[in-house]
């Protein structure tokens, strides 16, 4: 197996990651050395471990590394998200979170979200602006708030929760960043067991009220159940989908066209490409739970194998020039929302957002361009811009 060396921080790897992928590729396995871990960029192996229950997102018990008493906050958070867990537990809380986070609940918010866009554009400054912070940051943000029932006025604390939490797992990581996270998590749950308990007094059609409402064979989500839930509805849809817009309206900008290519008949396969050819999530992590052969190398039970979801989505064994953002081409199964038994929950709503968000805003604004280079932010393994400075 060969041994690479690349650090998540270098500039050139955090503005061009590709390269490296290609690299792992060139083998169906890689020991990344600044993770400690055998990483693949293949679409086979990736989509292989993915689906295979003997791996999974919890360590085996006898490998689990213990939570240090200052980050038990944050911990105990994880400790309760459906993304974290596997089996039974995983099982039924999923269950009863699609019982409240229906596909008719989620398809209704369609001309919502054409508004919400429509009002961000009609507040833009004059002649340009930085379109990840006025159109791209807030909408899934608002999205997320509306459904849980609360008022936009919320949205700057649930940012910035969101923003120190998921700070918890880029490669910068730092005593500050724990510090910060910590904070967050404390604040994040003390507000949510506040509304929580307000709609156990006054339920309303919203997601906090459906998720109390939720019930199987006589059981209902704790609170503490719920409380993940939310944070994981808000921090992994939010963060996702911010990235996956500004790095799809980077792409359909530089590739020109924006505007045709998110007309109603090609708007679904232009935004399968767009999660495909630049996602905003990277590297995947997998605990092996049973022995199992992946990619010609035996893994013993608590060993951990990487999956590289941007590099696999650009496997040219199941595409024809990967490296190529084109909209018009096929559209096949990609990587972006993972798949299996922790296949993205939040998969409808963030292709919904899409689909409502970007067509208005290229029709809105017929002349929209670059005003400059876009730049990656250092975020891995999140993958998305610093800013995205536009003219109209």
């Amino acid at each position: 197996m060969q041994t690479l060396s690349q650090s998540p921080l270098d500039p050139d790897f955090v503005q061009n990651p590709y390269p490296f992928y290609d690299r792992v590729r060139a083998a169906p396995l890689a020991y990344w050395a600044e993770y400690d871990l055998i990483v693949t960029a293949r679409a086979t192996i990736t989509g292989a471990a993915l689906r295979d229950r003997r791996l999974g997102r919890e360590a085996p018990p006898e490998v689990a590394p213990p939570v240090p008493p200052h980050l038990a906050p944050f911990y105990d958070i994880e400790a309760h998200s459906m993304l974290e867990l596997d089996g039974a537990r995983q099982n039924r809380l999923r269950r009863l979170v699609l019982r409240a986070f229906t596909s008719a609940r989620i398809a209704a918010l369609g001309p919502e979200i054409a508004e919400l866009a429509s009002a961000l554009i009609d507040a833009l400054p004059a002649g340009g602006c930085d379109l990840l912070e006025a159109f791209c940051t807030p909408i899934p943000v608002i999205v997320i708030a509306r459904m849980l029932g609360l008022p936009d006025s919320c949205t700057p604390d649930l940012l910035r929760w969101s923003h120190a939490m998921v700070g918890m797992y880029q490669a910068g990581r730092s005593p500050q960043t724990e510090a910060a996270a910590v904070a967050a998590s404390e604040e994040f749950v003390t507000f949510l067991r506040a509304q929580i308990a307000r709609r156990r007094r006054d339920p309303g059609n919203d997601l906090i009220s459906e998720l109390i409402a939720a019930e199987e064979h006589g059981r209902h989500l704790s609170e503490a159940e719920m409380i993940s839930t939310c944070i994981l509805l808000l921090n992994a849809g939010h963060e996702a989908t911010v990235h996956t817009l500004g790095n799809g309206v980077k792409a359909l900008l530089a590739h020109g066209k924006g505007g045709y290519w998110l007309t109603p008949a090609r708007i679904e396969a232009t935004i399968e490409e767009i999660l495909r050819h630049d996602p905003p999530l990277h590297l995947f992590t997998r605990w092996v739970h049973e022995e199992i052969e992946l990619g010609g190398h035996r893994f013993q039970r608590g060993a951990r194998i990487g999956l590289l979801l941007a590099g696999a989505n650009r496997d040219p064994g199941p595409w024809e020039a990967p490296e190529r953002f084109d909209p018009g081409c096929p559209v096949q199964t990609h990587f972006s929302f993972g798949a299996g038994a922790h296949f993205c929950l939040g998969a409808p709503l963030a292709r919904l957002e899409m689909a409502a968000a970007l067509p208005v805003l290229f029709k809105r604004l017929p002349a929209l361009r670059l005003a400059a280079a876009p730049r990656y932010a250092n975020l891995y393994h999140f993958h998305g811009l610093e800013r995205l400075d536009v003219a109209y």
